[in-house]
């Protein structure tokens, strides 16, 4: 049975720090690339971010690059998105997903790309 459990969310000010972690079961982790996704209220879902199967290559979306950091622990089944002088812009519920190959492609950033989602924890940054 496959789970994918985010947690780390919260509420923070302009300017300061959060770190997400989302834990994963049920599928060989490493395997696969991870990425992380945001939904903001009335918008819809983007990525945020893309990892490959080893951590060896990363992928960052134009709006947050240089102050998000992606990282995994294979050995724990689990990925993190460090987010750093987060912006109220930045409020949004945070998913991770596996993407469907091991390495991350130009195609990154495309939901039907992903599988294995989780219910995602909620960040609010406050202005």
């Amino acid at each position: 049975q496959v789970q994918v459990v985010e947690s780390g969310g919260g509420l923070v000010q302009a300017g300061g720090s959060l770190r997400l972690s989302c834990t994963a079961s049920g599928f060989t982790f490493d395997d696969y690339s991870m990425g992380w996704f945001r939904q903001a209220p009335g918008k819809e879902r983007e990525g945020v971010s893309c990892i490959n199967w080893s951590g060896g290559s990363t992928y960052y979306a134009d709006s947050v690059k240089g102050r998000f950091t992606i990282s995994r622990d294979n050995a724990k089944n689990t990925l993190y998105l460090q987010m750093n002088s987060l912006k109220h812009e930045d409020t949004a519920m945070y998913s991770c997903a596996a993407f469907r190959y091991p390495y991350c492609s130009a195609s990154w950033g495309q939901i039907n790309e992903y599988n294995y989602w989780g219910q995602g924890t909620q960040v609010t940054v406050s202005s």
